[in-house]
Formats: structure tokens, C-alpha cells, sequence
């Protein structure tokens, strides 16, 4: 797989995964012009799900998260619109008997959660668009654990259930460009049998807004997978005691995108053991990165492990706590993102904020520590007319943000068969802001121009209290 299946937000995981994934097996042929494709030019395909999440009880927000998936649709243009002609379905017969599913629920062989439809036949082609579509909350269920609504999240705390407002998913489907489909498209040969993974990154895709209600703010990606031999695990132990941390750890694959910036694409949490896997994994290369927190409240100095395969092992990764050089472990960030359009007026936008830090000129993600309030890899933000108590500047809309991040610089090493000796970078981290737009609800259209924002890079000096007051990221000309 080329290096450019990429996560936005992510994304995505308490568990083993931190997806959700569409497992979609297929073969076909090519037609002959167009007349009507025949039986030997045409091949099977199965559906399946799976999501793991970060944000899963008991120490995430929810303890379930419902959507209601009604099709999965695929298209060999890059630029069809959901009204266009050339729309494969991938799901026949789901439309009629939509099917909810737990994101959170518990997968039976640590991949995959149900199977979507039945098996379907499909046309060789060079597919560059899939959309998934969801149920309007409207519409009504049998056996709906929602209540009334056909899709909702279920919160740790109290157990109460809130709608997930929808936009336009229930009428156009969440699309999944090129950009964001490994290698850009899926293929489907004459005489093959592909299967193909998407990942639905759900704790990057719920926005809670200032009114209390939910949001989906969806973030996918897709790639080709082998059905053996297309997993990556290991263990990720304190290097102090030789035992699994005492805490959260999460573990993020990366891969880098068009601009050269290591991304993260998926992220699951280590087991109590500090066990974790990713799993159906499109082949390629990627960069692990592991960030944790100690149960008193010690981050965790991040450890990144380059050039891992699909099918191998990163075996044991060493997490380092502070050290002399770095005795307070903790970096506290805080800033403002504004949104105008191009009347200088505010207007909402969906942003994903990440922290990057560059190590032997490579920039990466340096995915957000797990605490009670951090539970995905990137921080997913709206803006608005407010932002808590801080005031917006004038014609803008904005958000606050805080977040933490470990004061010391990253343990980095590649891959080995023997395993990865990791050495530290530098004794203090080196931190730049970056922050993306999004149209509303679209599920990655870029908004606003520019719609990637980056602050200079904030070097931590000193022993401590680390605390960087960043620069407003202001986006203008937005939707």
C-alpha cells in the first residue's frame, strides 16, 4: 500500500483496533463496452464491521456509540456526486432492513463486529469514491436501543442516551474520497477476490457542542486487505519496572501524506497486560506511536517505532517517565481557533487539531497522551459564536482549546527483527500546532483558505511548569 492512506482525526480505540472497519471481499471482470455485464465478468463481494475505540468505557465517555447503517455505495469516479450516475452498491437489501450496530460492542475475533448484507456481485473497475450512509434519526427500528432516535451515543457517567445529530450523511452517504482511500482507489481485477477495510474513526468523529447535544463529525478511511497475515502487535512496558504501565496507554499508526506530515490512521489502547494489535490492516509500512499516562498522573515521554510491516510485531516498546532533564512531566498548551467567512463574518467550521514534533526531519503526529478528558489521538473542535467563557474577536467564530502533552522529547528507533532500541531525541519536546478545516459534517471536505493552519514550533526550556500560551489559528474565507 502507498503511503497515502492517512487518518485525519484520528482518529480512530479502547481494545485492540480503534476503527471501525468494512470488510468488503471482491472479485470481478471486466465488461465488454457497454453491453450487459455477464455472469464471468462479474464477482462476489461480503461486508463486515468492526470498531474498537478509545472512547469506550470505563474510562472513556461512552459505553456505547449506535449508528444505523442503511448502504455502503462505491464509485469508479473521484469526482461523482451522490445524485451522479456509475454508484456500485455494495450492501443490496440493507436499505430495506437497516442494520444498528454498537461501534463500542465487543468484536468476537478482536476484527470485526457483524456482517453487512449478503453477498453481492460487483464490476471489475478501478473504484475512487465509496459513501456510507446512515439512517435518518427519524426513521423507525425494531429493537432500537436508541430509544426513538436511529442513532445515539450512551454516556459512562450517567448512562443516559443522546441522539447523534446527523447532516447530511442520512441523504448523501459519509463520503470517503480518493485522498482518503490507501493508494487512492481499490481495484478490482477480472478473476480476483480483494477485500477491502474502512474505518470509521469513531471517538475523532463525535463533536459535543455547547448546547449538550452530540454531533457526527465523521472521519473515514479505506484500504485493501489481506484476509492472513494483515495485523500488527506488540506490548508497550514502563521502562523503569519492566511491567506494563499502571495507567492508559494508546498506540497510533502513522503514515505520511501528500505534504510529507506523519498522520495517524488509526489508534487502538493497550490491553491491562500492555498487549495491543491492529487489526485487518491494509499492507504497508507504518510508524507506531505510543503515548501513556500513569495512573498518578505522569505522562509518559512518547516512544515511536518506525518502519513496522503489516503482519509483523514491534515487540516490547519501552515508555520512559520523566527524567532529570525534564522533572515535570506535563505541557500544558492553550489557544484560540477562529473562523470567518468571506464576508469577515463568523461561521462554524470543524477543526482537527493535532500536535507535530520534527525528529531527523521527519515531522510527526504526536498523538494527545490518554487522560479523563484526552481520549483521541487529534482534538476534535467547533467553532462557534462563544467558546465557554472566552469571547470571540470580532467577526469571528471560535474555540478554547487546552490540552496536554508529555514535556519530553520522543524514544525513536526502527523496526528490527530482534526488536527496536529506541533512544531519545531530545530531553525536552518541541511542539508546532497544527489545526485542519472542515466543512460541517462532510466527512473531510477541506474548508476555508487555507484549510490547514500551523503555529511555530514552542520549545519547552527550563525544569518546569511547562505551559505554551500558542497564537490564535485564525482561518478565514470559509463556508
Amino acid at each position: 500500500m502507498k503511503p497515502t492512506f492517512r487518518s485525519l482525526l484520528m482518529p480512530s480505540a479502547f481494545f485492540a483496533c480503534g476503527l471501525l472497519i468494512l470488510a468488503l471481499c471482491i472479485s470481478a471482470c471486466g465488461s465488454g463496452g457497454s453491453t450487459t455485464p455477464t455472469a464471468s465478468s462479474m464477482g462476489t463481494l461480503n461486508t463486515s464491521l468492526s470498531d474498537p475505540a478509545t472512547c469506550q468505557a470505563p474510562d472513556g465517555q461512552f459505553s456505547h456509540v449506535y449508528v444505523t447503517i442503511t448502504d455502503i455505495q462505491a464509485n469508479t469516479s473521484a469526482t461523482a456526486s451522490s445524485s451522479d450516475s456509475g454508484w456500485a452498491d455494495l450492501t443490496p437489501g440493507l436499505s430495506n432492513a437497516p442494520k444498528q450496530i454498537d461501534l463500542l460492542g465487543q468484536a468476537n475475533n478482536q476484527c470485526f463486529l457483524a456482517t453487512l448484507g449478503d453477498n453481492v456481485e460487483l464490476q471489475a473497475g478501478s473504484y475512487q469514491q465509496i459513501r456510507l450512509i446512515l439512517a435518518d434519526n427519524s426513521v423507525s427500528l425494531s429493537n432500537n436501543a436508541c430509544g426513538s432516535a436511529a442513532n445515539c451515543v450512551v454516556l459512562t457517567s450517567d448512562g443516559s442516551v443522546h441522539t447523534l445529530q446527523l447532516s447530511s450523511e442520512a441523504q448523501t452517504g459519509i463520503k470517503i474520497p480518493s485522498g482518503q482511500i490507501a493508494s487512492g482507489n481499490f481495484t478490482i481485477s477480472a478473476g480476483q477476490t480483494e477485500d477491502l477495510d474502512i474505518d470509521f474513526n469513531t471517538c475523532a468523529s463525535i463533536v459535543e457542542e455547547g448546547n449538550g447535544q452530540f454531533r457526527l463529525k465523521p472521519v473515514l478511511h479505506a484500504g485493501e486487505v489481506s484476509t492472513t497475515s494483515s495485523s500488527i502487535n506488540g506490548k508497550a512496558y514502563d521502562s523503569a519496572t519492566g511491567n506494563p504501565v499502571n495507567g492508559m496507554t494508546t498506540v497510533s499508526l502513522e503514515q505520511k501524506d501528500s505534504t510529507g506530515v506523519d498522520r495517524v490512521i488509526m489508534s487502538t489502547m493497550a490491553a491491562s497486560d500492555g498487549s495491543f494489535v491492529f487489526c485487518p490492516l491494509p499492507a504497508g509500512t507504518y510508524d507506531v506511536v505510543v503515548t501513556a499516562t500513569r495512573a498518578d498522573g505522569t505522562i509518559y515521554a512518547p516512544s515511536i517505532v518506525t518502519g513496522v510491516a503489516t503482519g509483523s510485531t514491534t515487540g516490547t516498546v519501552m515508555m520512559h517517565a520523566p527524567s532529570a532533564a525534564a522533572p515535570t512531566s506535563t505541557a500544558t498548551i492553550t489557544g484560540l481557533i477562529t473562523s470567518q467567512n468571506s464576508s469577515m463574518a463568523g461561521t462554524i467550521a470543524d477543526i482537527q487539531l493535532s500536535t507535530l514534533e520534527t525528529v531527523s526531519s521527519t515531522i510527526y503526529t504526536i498523538p494527545l497522551p490518554p487522560t479523563s478528558t484526552q481520549q483521541a489521538a487529534t482534538l476534535t473542535l467547533e467553532t462557534a459564536a462563544t467558546a465557554g467563557t472566552t469571547t470571540c474577536p470580532t467577526g469571528t467564530d471560535c474555540s478554547a482549546y487546552s490540552i496536554q502533552q508529555a514535556s519530553g522529547g520522543v524514544y525513536i528507533g526502527a523496526w528490527s527483527a530482534s526488536g527496536a532500541t529506541l533512544a531519545q531525541s531530545t530531553p525536552l519536546a518541541a511542539y508546532t500546532l497544527d489545526a485542519e478545516a472542515f466543512v460541517q459534517s462532510s466527512g473531510g471536505t477541506p474548508d476555508c483558505s487555507p484549510s490547514e493552519l500551523q503555529s511555530t514550533a514552542y520549545t519547552l526550556t527550563g525544569s518546569g511548569p511547562y505551559a505554551v500560551a500558542a497564537s490564535n489559528l485564525a482561518f478565514t474565507s470559509c463556508q
